[in-house]
């Protein structure tokens, strides 16, 4: 099974290639080629940093995001998004003004609001919520790191929450795309098993 990791300059991919092989994946391609995207069986797109970036940087690809939009909504090869690769679904982003997201699940991406006695960003373990008939997500910890957060449009694509100052997205998706706000890479036994589910996953 081929498994594309997207390799934008935007994501801790040593990391996160080293889970997925833990969590038994064998061909992974570390790639900026949107040809490899194209023809990979699953796609996992990370993100670390600012929206307006990460989308930037995805954008000047020649040719990526097309690719996406071909295999993943086109062909329906499953999904992947992991912290801001998950906000990137998003209609837009508003972190130092207003970035269009990919538009693949319907929401805003927007700064935690701020609360006495509430730390931000969301930094350490917390507890990950499934709803019910969630794919993929089990209740238990995972590692978060993000000072802004997943608005979703329609309640039935957020798959899961945690809870920091009140309720937030931790899992969006719908059919076969999926995205996590938490870092799998960092949760060990945790994201090791998230990961093996989404490997196995049929959509």
């Amino acid at each position: 099974m081929s498994l594309a990791l997207i390799d934008y300059g935007a994501g801790n991919l040593h990391s996160v290639h080293n889970a997925l092989k833990a969590a038994g994946a064998r061909d992974i391609r570390v790639t900026a080629d949107p040809d490899i995207v194209a023809k990979a069986e699953r796609i996992v797109l990370p993100g670390v940093g600012a929206f307006a970036h990460c989308m930037e940087a995805l954008s000047a690809i020649d040719g990526m995001i097309a690719a996406m939009e071909q295999r993943v909504r086109g062909e329906g090869a499953p999904f992947l998004g992991i912290c801001v690769g998950m906000q990137l679904l998003a209609d837009e982003g508003v972190e130092h003004g207003t970035t269009r997201g990919l538009g693949w699940v319907g929401g805003t991406v927007r700064a935690i609001a701020p609360a006495p006695e509430l730390k931000i960003p969301h930094m350490g373990w917390n507890d990950v919520v499934p709803h019910d008939g969630a794919p993929l997500i089990k209740r238990g910890e995972a590692y978060f790191l993000h000072g802004y957060h997943f608005d979703a449009a329609d309640a039935a694509d957020v798959l899961a929450t945690t809870d920091h100052g009140g309720a937030l997205v931790a899992a969006v998706g719908r059919d076969n795309i999926m995205g996590v706000q938490f870092h799998p890479e960092k949760s060990q036994a945790y994201g090791i098993n998230f990961l093996k589910r989404f490997l196995e996953w049929m959509p």
